[in-house]
């Protein structure tokens, strides 16, 4: 059984998006699952039903407006690098209504369900493969894995958004008397539950370096500094994940093709700018071709 792996990584998703590409048209792999945590679960539909255009077109026409409904940052650009700083009014806003986030994805949760239609969810649940999204049930501090196989449509959209809710920066989701966020939180990258449901081999997209060479740089006030402590607190599940997959592959006989991105993307994943996350699917395309014959040259 072979399976699709695709981790979080916000606006990096875009990246995933060229190395999964490439994998599908030109080294025609067929998945009999899909696993994706945050953007990896809003790929996956697209990538199940063979709509490499579509998501493509998605991920590239997307912005912080269709994201955000109500948006905690404010990014300027300054010497060609993004700045971002608190929005106070959006924060402040939030704050007096009683929220527990400083902003919220209403307009992702829209934007999923625009371009992803019912008859798209109809046809994906007669696939034979099977499609699971990753999302971090809160109240219960543990991961969930939900399956379209056992979803009515607006279930599916529905996960498919809380998967990829970034709280406390995003929308937090009450669903089934539990509380819920971003899939990330808990099972960054889903390797362990692929192996679980069957996978002998498996592709994962993972959107962070291999090697972490470069000095990080920590947030010069307390907004920027919470975005920083989040990247490191998941940095350390990413490693946890991969760590413990490569371990239950090894005991298992489970073939294992990690597909890291080569350079380090962006600081602030949050960030989404349609005409950069272009420029990554094309760099991931790039990447996953120029590895895929590097490794038929070590054969």
């Amino acid at each position: 059984m072979k399976a699709l792996v695709i981790s979080g990584g916000g606006s990096k998703g875009a990246f995933a998006g060229g190395v999964a590409q490439y994998l599908i048209e030109e080294k025609l792999h067929e998945y009999d699952l899909f696993l994706g945590t945050s953007t990896g679960s809003l790929l996956i539909p697209h990538l199940a039903l063979g709509h490499i255009k579509k998501i493509h077109w998605v991920y590239t026409n997307v912005s912080m407006s269709k994201i955000f409904n109500i948006c905690p940052f404010v990014v300027k650009v300054k010497n060609g690098v993004d700045i971002v700083t608190i929005n106070h009014f959006n924060v402040l806003r939030q704050f007096f209504r009683g929220k527990r986030t400083f902003g919220e994805s209403k307009g992702l949760q829209k934007y999923i369900k625009a371009n992803f239609s019912l008859s798209d969810f109809n046809k994906l649940k007669k696939l034979k493969s099977d499609v699971i999204v990753t999302v971090t049930n809160l109240t219960k501090n543990e991961a969930e894995y939900k399956s379209v196989k056992d979803c009515t449509y607006e279930e599916f959209c529905d996960w498919t958004w809380i998967s990829s809710n970034y709280i406390p920066f995003m929308s937090l989701v009450t669903k089934d008397n539990f509380e819920y966020g971003d899939g990330g939180f808990s099972s960054l990258v889903p390797i362990r539950e692929a192996i679980n449901r069957g996978a002998t081999e498996i592709d994962v997209i993972i959107l962070e370096t291999e090697v972490n060479t470069e000095k990080m740089v920590i947030g010069k006030n307390p907004f920027s500094l919470m975005i920083d402590l989040f990247r490191i607190a998941l940095g350390q599940v990413e490693k946890h994940d991969i760590a413990i997959g490569k371990l239950m592959a090894n005991n298992k006989n489970v073939k294992l093709n990690l597909y890291y991105t080569p350079t380090k993307l962006t600081d602030n994943a949050l960030i989404f700018n349609k005409d950069v996350m272009k420029e990554w699917w094309d760099q991931g395309f790039e990447y996953a071709q120029n590895k895929s014959e590097v490794m038929s040259d070590n054969r």
